[in-house]
């Protein structure tokens, strides 16, 4: 028997169409929520995404849309047609959660927005996540990514000095964005379930972003400081080349100084200039030679068991295809296996998190267009067959 996830029972609808908003709502899923995806007729921008399975820019093969919608069901709904917001109006008073990521007032100016959904529930709770969030001078600003990264201060500290600052790869503010939601959203249905009343949670990507320099920040007001980007060269800084990719050394992890000498194979580090603390630091680029001399023939993987033996803290840079098939993630079965009616198995990014006894399960892969239309519209809300067709035709779904 399959045990209930810690959100079993709670309806949602997600009326998201970017990363954020949808992988939000994909970790409630993930946890047992009844998750609705609702998209326009033509389906969510994000199926026009790639990159595409065999390279197909098909509707149906989007990847970041079938790892993004994971354990949901769809459904299509015209929300620019006076239909399609009536019928949203209907859906409400069975669910318990709202996820969106439209411009600040855009749902209000189309009467569906917090305060009128909750006329109609009391008890539900709305989740925005914006750029900027629902108020203040820039939060009727559109966002990007490297727009969060940069307004959120990560690229000010993010390379190396002088030259320009950096932004981290792939969309790492929106996934930021998405489990800031998940999280106060989850609060916010505990509220929901102990004092029977909803609210609107407000969650701005940029201030994720920012959050994530709350110590940075906390050094200016109080000392007037700033962090700043890193130093070229110093080998405890940056990643280093080996003969096979690149490996990561810190300082610190319990292994003495003669450890160190000894995992690079370098006894010169054994000389006074390199083993004295102060004058290593005046030595910094000759130490660095050393090493990238004592490494530049020697494999990343030979290298990780001796750093381990050695507790030195240690990283080697993984490429996607070493990511699959590390035998960490396995161990935890972080992939799992779906079956998707198009593109048919694929693995995917699963499990983040674990609770127990009873937590994550894969239970359906991404919804096709409009998979659960009949199964919303004719089996719960009571439309028939000729008024689904009908809507059809007139673009309300």
């Amino acid at each position: 028997m399959d045990l209930c996830g810690p959100l079993t029972g709670t309806k949602v609808l997600d009326l998201s169409e970017d990363i954020a908003g949808s992988f939000c709502a994909r970790l409630l899923a993930d946890y047992g929520a009844d998750v609705l995806k609702i998209e326009p007729p033509g389906g969510s921008a994000m199926r026009r995404v790639g990159p595409f399975y065999h390279d197909d820019p098909h509707p149906e093969k989007s990847l970041f849309f079938l790892v993004l919608n994971l354990n949901k069901k769809g459904l299509t709904l015209n929300l620019d047609s006076a239909a399609g917001r009536r019928i949203l109006k209907e859906l409400v008073p069975h669910v318990d959660l709202v996820i969106e990521s439209y411009r600040p007032g855009h749902l209000d100016d189309l009467g569906i927005g917090y305060a009128a959904l909750s006329a109609i529930n009391p008890n539900l709770v709305m989740t925005s996540i914006t750029p900027f969030g629902q108020t203040g001078p820039y939060s009727q600003y559109a966002g990007e990514e490297i727009v969060s990264y940069a307004m959120g201060m990560v690229m000010g500290i993010s390379g190396v000095q002088g030259r320009p600052p950096l932004k981290h790869g792939g969309f790492q503010a929106q996934y930021q964005g998405g489990l800031f939601g998940a999280g106060a959203t989850a609060m916010a249905l505990f509220a929901q379930d102990r004092h029977g009343t909803g609210q609107h949670v407000d969650v701005s990507i940029t201030e994720c972003v920012a959050s994530t320099m709350m110590a940075t920040q906390t050094i200016y007001p109080f000392i007037g400081g700033v962090q700043v980007r890193r130093a070229p060269g110093t080998m405890w800084e940056n990643p280093m080349p080996c003969k096979d990719g690149w490996i990561i050394v810190q300082a610190g992890g319990g292994a003495t100084w003669d450890d160190i000498a000894d995992f690079f194979q370098a006894p010169e580090l054994l000389e006074p200039r390199f083993a004295d603390r102060a004058q290593r630091v005046r030595n910094g680029p000759a130490m660095d030679q050393v090493v990238l001399d004592a490494i530049k023939d020697r494999e990343k993987w030979e290298l990780f068991p001796k750093a381990a033996e050695k507790r030195m803290l240690f990283g080697l840079v993984q490429t996607p295809t070493e990511l699959a098939d590390c035998p960490q993630l396995e161990s935890r079965e972080f992939y799992r296996e779906t079956e998707h009616p198009v593109i048919g198995r694929v693995q995917v990014p699963a499990e983040l998190f674990r609770m127990t006894p009873a937590g994550y399960q894969l239970r359906m892969a991404a919804p096709t267009l409009g998979q659960h239309n009949e199964e919303v519209f004719v089996d719960g809300l009571g439309y028939d067959r000729e008024t689904l067709s009908v809507m059809r035709q007139l673009d309300v779904i």
